[in-house]
């Protein structure tokens, strides 16, 4: 893929350590220019530090040589600062063609004992701030398009290289204790996943959404509550953030023009496609008073256990 994505310029937020700082080097490492937006906060989204975001585009600059990284260190949970994000990257690299929301918060507690201001503050900013930015890159991206802005190696003129990555979390597909915030931001990223796919597929512009296993802040704070924990942190703790770079990487390049709306897991080297939710079984009522009954005696065997997403992928990752 050697220079796939020249002359293309990127947004990666949560770029300036991690999963995103893996993003953003093999984006540049590919051609891309990158802007590296990280406010620098805590991993439960307190206090700001610009020192990340521009220690990582001075290390793709020293890298590639040139300005090829520029560092935008402002929060982008809000409508205001998504455009200005946006307006940078068309600013200083004349437009913008993929855009990776990778930034994230966490403030864990039980259902139960949940504060509302936290499940506010994850929704703002793991949900609300990337439905920002796809919307002001993808209205930027049509016009782009309209404009010319397009791929020669497609021989059919026009613009068939926007590309939008969301990064989910197995635990918004499969839940897990204490996250409700968090596993329902992700989940709703998906939902805005499948529904960009469907709105910007004219355009052709692409939006998938991919689930990472790897290393990160999150996996290193893990208190484990038990041996099954225990082991699952170990082996979370082996796996690179360059594999969650390589896939996203690969959904950016010209080549993967025809894969949207998909839902991708990476662990290490092993990539899984994930099914979507469809009907798996189906009953006729005949009797509403007995619908529960009919429930579990027809369908019963069919119902989605309480599997927690750590349990699901507690075993040995290919690395």
């Amino acid at each position: 893929m050697t220079g796939a994505l020249e002359g293309r310029a990127a947004i990666v937020t949560g770029a300036g350590r991690g999963i995103g700082r893996a993003i953003a080097e093999a984006l540049a490492a590919q051609g891309a220019s990158v802007i590296v937006a990280d406010v620098g906060a805590s991993i439960t989204g307190e206090g700001a530090d610009p020192t990340p975001a521009r220690e990582a585009a001075a290390a793709i600059n020293d890298k590639k040589g040139g300005t090829k990284a520029i560092a935008f260190t402002e929060s982008v949970a809000s409508p205001g600062a998504a455009r200005q994000l946006v307006d940078t990257a068309v600013k200083n690299f004349g437009g913008i063609d993929i855009v990776v929301n990778n930034a994230a918060i966490l403030r864990d507690a039980f259902v139960f004992r949940a504060d509302p201001r936290d499940w506010d503050a994850v929704i703002r900013n793991n949900l609300s701030a990337p439905f920002y930015l796809v919307n002001a890159a993808s209205a930027v991206m049509r016009e782009q398009g309209k404009a010319g802005r397009g791929s020669p190696e497609s021989g059919k003129g026009g613009y068939d290289w926007g590309r939008i990555v969301n990064i989910v979390s197995s635990a918004g597909l499969y839940g897990n204790l204490g996250q409700a915030a968090y596993a329902s931001a992700k989940a709703g990223l998906f939902g805005l996943t499948r529904v960009a796919a469907m709105d910007l597929q004219r355009a052709a512009i692409t939006v998938n959404a991919v689930a990472p296993f790897a290393r990160t802040r999150v996996t290193d704070i893990i208190q484990p509550a038990n041996e099954a924990q225990k082991t699952y942190k170990e082996r979370a703790l082996k796996i690179g953030a360059h594999h969650v770079a390589n896939l996203v990487t690969a959904l950016c390049t010209p080549a993967a023009r025809g894969i949207t709306g998909q839902l991708l897991g990476v662990r290490g080297r092993e990539v899984f496609l994930f099914g979507q939710p469809r009907p798996v079984a189906r009953i006729e009522v005949e009797r509403p008073a007995s619908l529960a009954e009919d429930l579990v005696a027809r369908l019963g065997g069919k119902f989605t256990d309480l599997t927690t997403d750590l349990e699901a992928f507690n075993t040995e990752p290919l690395v």
